[in-house]
């Protein structure tokens, strides 16, 4: 076989193997000589290539580390379950098939494993970037302005891309519905003047206001992951910064009502089309249509966390300006606190 017959056999056979919908198949001769029909068990079984004889197709599988799972044909290795069987043919050999049967929540586990170790791999990466920029920069190496020029692009350059893929892995976790929130009962105020205080500058560079409004009267405590809902915020302040123009003003407010406590983000200038606003939070469609995912990404997210921790998000706009909000639950009085 040449190399280029092999790569096309070897590509069929990874595309074979990733279709769990179909058995895959072989043939066990009566000698026990195994010989596979197509790709899939040798992905289903995590090994290169497979024996050439068993004595068995039990064999061949608690050789792999699968376990018979009850008395049926199910076997099962660290979640992954496999239903086995064979069927004679005229020559004494058997037809062997297994088929992929991991139910939703083990492919759910498997997929949050896997972003996991992708996650870890790519940040790794970029932080090794990142530190070793920052140590060339600490001042006890002589540097060229246009070398120290340079190590400052690298170092914000990798600080963004760090955050992007902090960001996207958060959202493919969320979209399985396994995004990590860390509740505790606490106020809105540090949060809000921390996510403020972090986009000062850049409004500053963009010639626009930034402040914050909070009611006389002190907000009531939610209980929420402080971190998720920072980042919802400061997502809304980046959407409407990149939209802004010189002279206009962002504003974040606080409104309590009943239940609930709203945080809006209100940009007055030139207000979103109703077009725009029917997109704010469709993070493929706005990739597609924009040709930048990052900011549609931010959105999306904030939306996602917002409802994780039982609330919701909000885009409107009006003559005078476009706001984001976000609505979440206040906190239940602590059963201390409650008088009989």
């Amino acid at each position: 076989m040449d190399q280029e017959t092999a790569g096309v056999k070897g590509e069929l056979d990874r595309q074979r193997a990733e279709d769990d919908s179909e058995p895959g198949f072989a043939i066990l001769s009566r000698r026990g000589h195994l010989r596979e029909l197509d790709g899939r068990l040798r992905s289903w079984l995590g090994c290169e290539r497979l024996p050439e004889s068993v004595e068995s197709i039990a064999e061949l599988l608690e050789g792999a580390g699968f376990q018979p799972r009850g008395s049926g044909d199910l076997w099962e290795r660290q979640g992954q379950v496999l239903r086995v069987g064979e069927r004679p043919m005229d020559d004494g050999a058997r037809l062997v098939w297994m088929q992929r049967m991991d139910d939703a929540g083990t492919r759910i586990q498997r997929r949050i494993r896997y972003l996991g170790l992708a996650s870890h791999d790519l940040r790794g990466s970029l932080a090794n970037v990142r530190s070793y920029a920052a140590l060339l920069l600490n001042g006890r190496i002589p540097l060229e302005a246009k070398a120290r020029r340079g190590l400052e692009t690298i170092l914000r350059n990798t600080d963004k891309a760090l955050s992007f893929a902090q960001d996207f892995f958060d959202a493919s976790r969320a979209d399985l519905g396994m995004l990590a929130c860390e509740r505790e009962r606490q106020s809105l105020e540090p949060l809000l003047a921390a996510a403020v205080e972090r986009h000062l500058e850049l409004a500053g560079g963009a010639s626009v206001a930034l402040g914050l409004e909070l009611p006389e009267r002190p907000l009531p405590e939610v209980e929420v992951d402080g971190g998720r809902v920072q980042h919802a915020v400061e997502a809304f302040i980046r959407h409407h910064l990149l939209r802004a123009q010189a002279g206009e003003q962002l504003r974040v407010r606080v409104l309590p009502e009943g239940a609930w406590v709203r945080v809006e983000v209100r940009r007055d200038g030139i207000p979103l089309t109703q077009a725009e606003m029917a997109l704010a939070f469709a993070r493929e469609e706005r990739a597609f249509q924009e040709k930048k995912l990052e900011d549609a990404l931010r959105l999306t997210l904030a939306r996602q966390e917002v409802e994780a921790l039982g609330g919701a998000v909000d885009v409107s706009s009006d003559a005078g300006g476009t706001t984001l909000s976000l609505t979440l639950p206040i906190a239940l009085a602590n059963s201390a606190s409650v008088q009989v």
